[in-house]
């Protein structure tokens, strides 16, 4: 059988100028009528675990515990309308990646993003770019709610394990394809195929690329986007729960 070649990105700072993960949780708790200190609180309180050293992978655990006993329909719902204000808002996405996405589909390369973040956030990205394969954190539901329990993040190694599990089940070939991603947990991801890009301007990953003699991308300052959205979400929804 003859294999094919495939383009995997990672998404977060690589196929868009924000991290999704986060404007989703600003979003969602406008939309259901928190205060603006909500979202302060748990981004502060995510941002501190960090700042301690908690690996990437336990921080991603402790984003999903806020969802537990959150309606999985109604999660998805408003994942759709947060995409929908992002787009209108503009500057989501990093235009240059976007092109080098569709010049792979173009080719016949199959499209794979690959995320820590989870499938319905994902999931309106990966149809207005017409990806073919979504590899994510998938957090456990019962019920049709979810349960605040994530088996495993799709962080570091475990994306580069998904991609040779799909690899094997998709008869891919990764010495023709490309990957790309922007933050040191991504290294994994790059690693597996023969051509990697790296976005943005982690200095960690600039000195990797030179090392690797990967090309070097440029992304919007993330500042600048937090800036632009600061508070719109509430203003939007007037501080009101939805019905």
């Amino acid at each position: 059988m003859r294999r094919r070649p495939a383009a995997f990105f990672d998404v977060d700072g690589t196929v868009i100028n924000a991290t999704s993960m986060f404007r989703f949780l600003e979003f969602r708790l406008a939309a259901e009528g928190h205060p603006p200190s909500a979202y302060r609180h748990e981004r502060q309180r995510l941002k501190a675990m960090t700042a301690a050293g908690v690996p990437r992978s336990e921080t991603n655990r402790a984003y999903f515990a806020s969802y537990a006993g959150a309606d999985v329909r109604a999660v998805a719902a408003l994942a759709e309308e947060w995409f929908r204000a992002e787009l209108d808002r503009g500057g989501f996405y990093n235009d240059q990646v976007v092109e080098a996405l569709r010049a792979h589909r173009r080719a016949g390369d199959l499209i794979v993003l690959v995320s820590g973040s989870f499938r319905d956030c994902l999931a309106p990205i990966a149809r207005h770019l017409d990806a073919d394969v979504v590899l994510c954190t998938d957090p456990e539901t019962a019920h049709g709610r979810y349960t605040g329990r994530v088996a495993r993040p799709m962080i570091g190694e475990a994306k580069a394990e998904a991609i040779h599990a799909l690899t094997d089940r998709a008869a891919l070939d990764l010495t023709a394809s490309t990957s790309y991603g922007d933050h040191v947990s991504d290294l994994p991801l790059l690693r597996t195929t023969g051509r990697a890009v790296v976005v943005g301007e982690d200095p960690e990953m600039r000195e990797q690329a030179r090392r690797h003699n990967w090309p070097l991308w440029p992304r919007l300052s993330p500042d600048s986007q937090l800036a632009h959205s600061h508070g719109s979400y509430v203003r939007a929804h007037d501080g009101k729960p939805r019905g």
